[in-house]
């Protein structure tokens, strides 16, 4: 594990207002994956960035001669690919049933009767898939305000390529007529499937082309009858919620060096985080979530 300068963000939604740099080692775990023996600090390095830290292992961060902080916590939620689609099907609610029901059926009459979704999986589909799924990226919020949209550098698709050889990777595109406006990009590793790269078209958002395409690939994990889990990474959301089987309690933490600065750093973060909770609360309480959503955006 290396140390690179990584941006401690002050945010609002998905505007970042400012940010602090420190020199980190990042430290990302997976679903559910223990904490490791952490490597020996530099000197010049500030400290670590912890991702996905099952709750559970946060009181064993006691951070001797470290500064423990919470930035986030939350839960990431999986889909257990072990039972059967039907059976999953069954354990969604009811109203996410007939929800996904309507909006498969909406899409189908807009695309010609029938829903039309492509699949993607080896190295020639994968580079195929790129190409078009980039085109749905550069429209999408995600990629304009946060930066997250699908990758396009050499090393990004070099890496979908090899995977791809390796028969270790899923995508996806659905398309309304010729047109494609929703795209899913999944890694595989040891029986789990994560939930990589996602976007739509927002001229079509008021269709839910997201929602229909997260079912009809889930119906093709669980006919592929190999993998055990979805992983739908970092971070919450409604998306997530709505299609997980189950979930595990993490936070993200930063361990740094107890410096004058980094003490600095941390106060702040404290205080602003402390405004953004207390705002969310006002919002909440006086009914304000859609001018919120465009002071966000």
């Amino acid at each position: 594990m290396t140390a690179t300068r990584l941006p401690l963000r002050f945010q609002v939604g998905a505007r970042t207002l400012f940010a602090v740099e420190r020199r980190l080692i990042r430290v990302a775990l997976g679903l559910g994956e223990p904490l490791p023996a952490l490597p020996a600090l530099d000197r010049g390095v500030d400290g670590y960035a912890i991702t996905s830290l099952p709750e559970v292992q946060l009181a064993e961060l006691s951070g001797e001669g470290f500064i423990t902080f919470v930035r986030q916590r939350y839960t990431r939620h999986f889909i257990d690919l072990t039972t059967g689609f039907d059976a999953y099907l069954a354990a969604l609610s009811a109203n996410t049933r007939s929800g996904i029901k309507r909006k498969a059926k909406k899409l189908a009459q807009v695309s010609g009767g029938a829903l039309d979704i492509r699949r993607y999986r080896n190295p020639a589909e994968i580079e195929a898939f790129h190409t078009i799924a980039r085109g749905i990226s550069a429209k999408t919020y995600q990629e304009k305000l946060l930066g997250g949209g699908l990758p396009d550098d050499p090393g990004f698709i070099g890496a979908m390529v090899r995977a791809a050889a390796a028969d270790a990777v899923r995508a996806w595109l659905l398309y309304i007529g010729d047109r494609p406006v929703a795209y899913l990009y999944c890694s595989m590793a040891g029986g789990t499937v994560r939930y990589d790269h996602v976007g739509h078209d927002p001229d079509v958002a008021e269709l839910s082309p997201g929602s229909v395409l997260q079912i009809e690939a889930m119906r093709d994990l669980f006919a592929e009858g190999c993998h055990r889990r979805f992983d739908f990474t970092e971070g919450e959301g409604q998306h997530k919620r709505q299609f997980a089987t189950g979930g595990v309690a993490c936070v993200d933490v930063l361990l740094l060096r107890p410096t004058i600065a980094n003490r600095a750093t941390l106060l702040a973060l404290a205080g602003f985080d402390g405004a953004m909770a207390l705002g969310k609360r006002l919002v909440e309480r006086f009914g304000l979530q859609a001018l919120a959503r465009r002071i966000r955006r």
